[in-house]
């Protein structure tokens, strides 16, 4: 099958799902969207004694996409630039501490609580793994995805101090979940092992620190440089067709430049949509391009949004089915839960005692913490094996959990949450 009938059967399929969501099922389009997929990924499994090769056909079409190549480098791109383009840089410098406490040290602390909890949890199940491979599980799950939370923050209503804190973290976190991710990947040899080799690849101190100065320190510097050339030819030009065409280039261009020189290419990006939805709005886009820019960028942002929860409900006709990972994946959504709850209490009740915060900041900040796509690709880049089959069933059960119930009660937590009575 050739790329082109793939893609499209993939996006007839997602479309007819937005259309019977809009026309019966009625959740917010993504949430509808990876339902209808889940259901029918979970039909196709129970009908599978008999008629197996209904499912066999079906399974083999999701084994041919390559979910964290088509997720970590091509849609994250577009995603993450859309997502940052229409985000006001005013309003994320007034909550700029709380936004990088929670992005970088709830994001680290997170990482090594729940692979610790999660270690002793499959040791206790006697499913033990190394440690290293646990916070493995760790990293790629403690970043709150900005895909997830993005999309539900448009059908619920929050304070727009909330909405920065939780759209700030989000774009800023998952470039940081990424680098820690590789570094514990190179710590543990796992990456060697993808390459087809057994040898661990060991790494000092300095060399993590090089490595995360690199990754942080060079995309911040690559989307500087490639933002202010961007930005001086949109000043240059009073065309929509064109500026809305370097927007593209921009987001497409940096992202492949940053992941070929191994810079962290989604804080590369957030960064840039930063800087053109900000300065490159206000200096250089007259009315008309503001209009037609922010009409290109969220249908793009719809589209793919779509096509991204239909792909993860899918994800599920390839999940290995064990009862004992499912019920490792079960408890570890209390604990993945138990750490964003203390993580975000531990970071945001001395800043509610020295600033004023929304109420019911810490219930919102831990409930709204989604997980999505991005965690269930990074679990799919680990190599062929039991290790990754066990993150992966651990991953897909807290990324369904988080979107589906985490999600469709956001905006019921966000209004008892806000009532004068409640507390942080």
């Amino acid at each position: 099958m050739s790329v082109f009938s793939l893609v499209s059967i993939l996006i007839t399929l997602a479309a007819v799902s937005s259309y019977f969501n809009y026309r019966y099922i009625k959740l917010p389009t993504t949430i509808g969207v990876m339902l209808v997929a889940l259901i029918a990924s979970l039909a196709l499994i129970l009908i599978s004694p008999y008629h197996e090769g209904l499912r066999d056909e079906a399974t083999a079409l999701v084994a041919r996409i390559d979910f964290d190549q088509v997720v970590l480098h091509g849609m994250l791109a577009f995603l993450l630039f859309a997502a940052a383009i229409h985000v006001k840089f005013d309003n994320l410098s007034r909550e700029w501490l709380p936004i990088a406490l929670l992005a970088v040290v709830g994001t680290l602390m997170s990482t090594f609580i729940v692979g610790t909890l999660t270690w002793l949890l499959l040791d206790w199940m006697g499913l033990g793994i190394p440690f290293l491979h646990a916070l493995l599980f760790g990293a790629l799950i403690s970043p709150t995805d900005p895909i997830a939370v993005v999309a539900i923050m448009k059908s619920v209503g929050v304070s727009q101090q909330l909405e920065s804190q939780i759209s700030g973290e989000s774009l800023f976190n998952d470039g940081l979940g990424v680098v820690v991710f590789l570094v514990l990947l190179q710590l543990s040899g796992l990456d060697v092992a993808a390459e087809g080799s057994h040898m661990s690849s060991p790494i000092d101190a300095a060399a993590i620190g090089m490595l995360l100065l690199k990754e942080v320190g060079g995309a911040l510097l690559l989307a500087s440089v490639v933002g202010y050339v961007t930005y001086q030819m949109l000043k240059r030009v009073d065309n929509y067709q064109v500026e809305v065409l370097l927007t593209l280039a921009l987001a497409m261009g940096l992202y492949a430049l940053a992941d070929g020189l191994h810079l962290s290419a989604p804080i590369a990006v957030v960064i840039a949509g930063l800087f053109v939805g900000n300065h490159g709005r206000l200096f250089a886009m007259s009315e008309k391009t503001r209009e037609n820019v922010d009409t290109f960028w969220e249908l793009i942002d719809e589209i793919l949004n779509v096509v991204l929860f239909f792909l993860i409900g899918l994800e599920l006709l390839i999940l290995p089915i064990e009862r004992a990972w499912l019920v490792a994946g079960a408890l570890a959504i209390p604990i993945v839960l138990a750490a964003r709850g203390f993580c975000v209490s531990i970071i945001m009740g001395p800043l509610g005692r020295m600033t004023s915060q929304s109420p019911g900041a810490i219930r919102i900040l831990t409930w709204g913490g989604l997980r999505g796509g991005i965690s269930v690709a990074m679990a799919l880049s680990l190599p062929e094996g039991e290790l990754r089959n066990l993150v992966l069933t651990l991953t897909y059960c807290v990324v369904v959990f988080s979107i589906m119930v985490q999600g469709l009660t956001m905006g019921k937590v966000i209004r008892l949450s806000s009532k004068p009575s409640a507390r942080s």
